[in-house]
């Protein structure tokens, strides 16, 4: 049975244009920069939301509950960007469903003319928003890993997108060539030292956009699937308030990083809560829904691509 197409057809981009204007009472010049599209471009989609029917009391298109989470979240929470995908329904990958929405977000940065440093985490839904984006030439932008590289057996870590990434955009780009955790503080701060290291380190911390997935840290935790965490470890952080991670860093309910666990001995960069610039978050499925309001509430992330359940979710936490 093949999956629901979730690729943003032209009455979804109508409809979105016809929402901005008509409900959020945004200028035709607002709309195209919110949906980075030029003004005419703006105008005629607006003028086809009309056409077509699809703006009459209220928005006739399917697209309209998504419009009314992501008005909710980006009230709830001040953000910067949201998207919210269609859900694509029980028994499917919830990853599969907000990819193309990611992709989009991020093509959106790589095709402006300025140059940027874009900053990238790890995990299956940064896996999936790379294999999702079309390619095109960026080579103006610069791409930087947020996270070390290499898994705990020594292997490159099967969710770093770095590479694919720039496989597909044709970028500068800079891996962090340390292990994603190390075994002791120690080794962690020898790594953190090398002079390539603390190059990558840098520009990470100077990033003018950042895309990242969320994990979760429930018993079902990406990093002790994918080995970076023992049981014990997950255990004891779970008792101290552990919720969540971004790009390794673990923090509790209110977004506050924990100063103990894997975090002496993450090979990283931490994002710094309440910055002004995008940290935008990738992350789909109900279980994440603590650790995406905690990452919310704290303003490590500004950002959020989710989808429709993750996004009911998330707000029904209070």
């Amino acid at each position: 049975m093949s999956l629901p197409e979730t690729e943003p057809s032209q009455s979804d981009d109508a409809a979105r244009a016809g929402w901005l204007y008509y409900v959020a009472g945004m200028t035709q010049d607002q709309i195209a920069r919110e949906l980075g599209v030029s003004r005419q471009r703006a105008q005629r989609l607006v003028s086809r939301a009309m056409a077509e029917g699809l703006i009459h009391v209220r928005l006739e298109h399917p697209i309209a509950a998504c419009l009314k989470l992501e008005q909710a979240l980006t009230e709830r929470f001040s953000l910067t960007r949201c998207r919210v995908a269609p859900a694509l329904g029980a028994g499917h990958d919830a990853v599969q469903g907000i990819a193309p929405a990611a992709a989009a977000e991020l093509e959106r940065f790589l095709r402006m003319p300025e140059p940027l440093v874009i900053a990238l985490g790890t995990g299956r839904a940064m896996r999936g928003m790379v294999d999702a984006m079309a390619a095109l030439e960026a080579p103006q932008h610069r791409l930087v890993s947020l996270i070390g590289n290499i898994a705990p057996d020594g292997s490159a870590s099967f969710f770093d997108v770095i590479m694919r990434i720039a496989d597909k955009v044709r970028a500068p780009h800079y891996p962090m060539p340390v292990p994603v955790i190390s075994e002791t503080p120690e080794e962690n701060a020898t790594f953190q030292s090398l002079r390539p290291v603390r190059q990558v380190r840098e520009l990470a911390k100077a990033a003018d956009v950042t895309f990242v997935g969320v994990g979760q840290m429930s018993d079902d935790a990406p990093l002790l699937a994918d080995g970076f965490v023992r049981p014990d470890e997950l255990s004891e952080m779970q008792r101290q308030g552990a919720v969540g991670e971004v790009a390794g860093w673990v923090f509790d309910r209110e977004g506050r990083y924990l100063e103990l666990g894997t975090n002496s001995r993450v090979g990283g960069v931490r994002i710094v809560a309440g910055q002004s610039r995008p940290v935008i978050g990738v992350a789909a499925g109900p279980s994440k829904a603590p650790a995406i309001r905690a990452a919310l509430v704290a303003r490590i992330l500004n950002g959020l691509v989710t989808d429709e359940a993750t996004a009911r979710a998330v707000l029904a936490q209070g």
